[in-house]
């Protein structure tokens, strides 16, 4: 009789990458350090500082240099990376970043020390260093429709409620703008002016979307010039959608967002907020790679440059 209490795999199998799969992959220090040398440097092949050509490269003994075949002149693949520098064994830096790509809400600094014996410290900055290589930059968000909103993340202010006043040192601003089943970002910004926020549309999005926000005042002009079509929900009439105008999408990423930061974090920092925003925006503009996200962050970490 056929065992159909077995679970089935919510993650197609081509996006699956589970904790097996990266063990034999990475079994060592040496086999992240070849991962990173085969990205950078193709076929073992890499400019030759001295012959001045393209030369096969070996590696030097157990050092993380390669040396040219031809003159012996030396690379290191881990120059300008975040990896440079570092004492800290390149697996358990794979580790963490395996750890960033396979969780939807994030996941602590406190837990990375827990497994890999790491101390805290250590594993605050190799988080912060990851992070830094999650921005998605000047990303542009083609429409045809967008949505936007923004919203404020911190601690709880001891008097007051409703949208904060203007110098409130307990929330942090936040812009979000999300393309309707695509790509999204967040960004701090210091106030929530009109100059503010529609600064940071017409950075992100193309001329001529439709951008769906709440009737926040700020919005006011963002069709002037017909550079948008704009059109509004009126949450102050306790209307959330109408027909196609609804921001379902923008809050759904804010309620990711604050989940995360508030189980997971606690409290952010607002002078490292904009960190854990591209760490969230990365995982939800690919939401749809299952565990591939994690070869993503590795490509991107590999890739770098200084």
């Amino acid at each position: 009789m056929a065992n159909d209490s077995k679970v089935k795999q919510h993650i197609p199998k081509e996006l699956r990458y589970s904790m097996r799969d990266f063990n034999l992959e990475f079994p060592n220090d040496s086999a992240c350090l070849q991962y990173i040398a085969d990205q950078k440097y193709p076929e073992g092949r890499a400019q030759c500082a001295k012959c001045k050509q393209v030369r096969k490269h070996h590696r030097v003994g157990n050092r993380t240099a390669y040396a040219c075949d031809y003159c012996g002149s030396q690379i290191y693949p881990l120059v300008g990376t975040i990896f440079e520098k570092s004492t800290t064994p390149l697996k358990t830096w794979f580790y963490a970043m395996y750890l960033i790509g396979s969780t939807r809400c994030g996941i602590s600094a406190k837990q990375v020390q827990r497994e890999t014996g790491v101390t805290y410290k250590t594993a605050w900055r190799m988080f912060k260093q990851i992070r830094s290589l999650l921005s998605e930059g000047d990303l542009q968000l083609e429409g045809p429709t967008v949505e936007v909103d923004e919203t404020y993340v911190g601690g709880v202010r001891k008097y007051g409620v409703g949208r904060p006043m203007r110098g409130d040192k307990k929330k942090t601003a936040v812009v979000g703008i999300v393309q309707r089943r695509g790509m999204a970002i967040a960004k701090v910004v210091s106030d929530a002016t009109a100059k503010r926020l529609l600064g940071v549309v017409r950075k992100h999005v193309t001329p001529g979307s439709t951008v769906y926000t709440d009737e926040f005042p700020s919005y006011n002009t963002l069709a002037k010039g017909r550079r948008y079509i704009h059109r509004r929900i009126r949450h102050a009439a306790g209307i959330y959608v109408k027909g196609d105008i609804h921001t379902n999408s923008v809050e759904g990423l804010w309620s990711l967002i604050k989940r995360g930061i508030g189980g997971v974090y606690h409290h952010v920092d607002p002078e490292y907020l904009q960190h854990y925003l591209d760490e969230y925006c990365f995982r939800y503009n690919r939401r749809h790679s299952g565990n591939q996200q994690f070869k993503a962050i590795l490509l991107r970490a590999s890739r770098q440059v200084s």
